[in-house]
């Protein structure tokens, strides 16, 4: 056993829990798990199994479901013990709790009261994979997960496009093919990385730009967990007065879909964008 029971002072303690392999956690993650008067977790089995793995006895503590589906009653009844002196160790399923995962309301409330909130760190799959994907790490913008919708995806992308850093996103197997080819139209075809089951047994980076990864995954789908980053934009922006001229050419000869092609490769800019410019051209000539 590799945990010890500690004093805790009163208050609501964040813990790290592993992304994969279980033996990931922090040695102070399992002093607190084990020393805390309640244990709070996003999902009370996984807490369970991995207090289990780690020998870490819960004799009579309670475990209690927190989660983004909880009513506020939940939450009211977190802050009752809290204010009533407890220690409450909070748990998601995988990872550092409120990073994608819940936690946002009841540490703001708890701090708001006056009370300790803290953190016992450890695992994140958005750190372990900027540290593997080869992309630059001196600036990076989290952004969880996307849409479902693409309409909604796109518009969300084009939000974040300009943004000066390594963009990082969560995604599901079953929408990570249709989001980097959305990636590949909103963002232009930038440099990429996909990293799948981090930690785990079947551990996978791929890298690439986002059509070939795209293009990769329409042939031999995946599964598992998936962290998608993005390099920020290369080319120099090239000037509205530029990018105008430019279409007016192109739109001589050349349909709006096609003249936008032209222009948007031409000058690497998100064709999406070049798109909707040459719409509006041809609209008013």
């Amino acid at each position: 056993m590799n945990h010890k029971i500690v004093s805790l002072s009163p208050g609501l303690y964040f813990v790290a829990t592993p992304i994969g392999t279980a033996r990931d956690i922090t040695l102070r993650a399992l002093d607190v798990l084990a020393s805390a008067d309640i244990i709070a977790a996003e999902d009370t089995r996984s807490m369970r199994k991995l207090l289990e793995i780690h020998g870490v006895p819960l004799g009579d503590r309670p475990v209690v479901a927190y989660h983004d589906h909880s009513s506020a009653g939940a939450r009211a009844r977190l802050l009752a013990d809290l204010a009533a002196g407890k220690s409450i160790a909070y748990a998601s399923e995988a990872g550092m709790p409120m990073i994608a995962d819940p936690g946002y309301d009841l540490s703001r409330e708890a701090a708001l009261a006056g009370h300790l909130v803290t953190a016992a760190p450890g695992a994140s799959a958005a750190l372990c994979a900027l540290t593997l994907a080869g992309l630059p790490t001196d600036a990076f913008y989290f952004s969880g997960f996307l849409p479902n919708a693409s309409g909604a995806r796109r518009k969300r992308l084009e939000e974040v496009a300009n943004i000066p850093g390594t963009l990082v996103f969560y995604e599901s197997p079953k929408r990570v093919a249709a989001s980097l080819a959305d990636m590949a139209e909103v963002l232009g075809d930038r440099e990429a990385a996909m990293c799948r089951e981090l930690t785990k047994k079947f551990e996978e980076v791929r890298r690439g730009s986002l059509s070939e990864l795209a293009a990769g995954l329409a042939e031999a789908p995946v599964k598992g967990e998936i962290v998608v980053l993005v390099d920020r934009q290369r080319a120099a922006a090239s000037s509205e007065a530029d990018l105008e001229a430019d279409l007016r050419a192109a739109l001589k000869d050349n349909s709006v879909k096609d003249a936008a092609a032209i222009v948007s490769e031409a000058h690497g800019e998100p064709r999406r964008r070049i798109y909707q410019q040459a719409l509006q051209i041809a609209r008013e000539d």
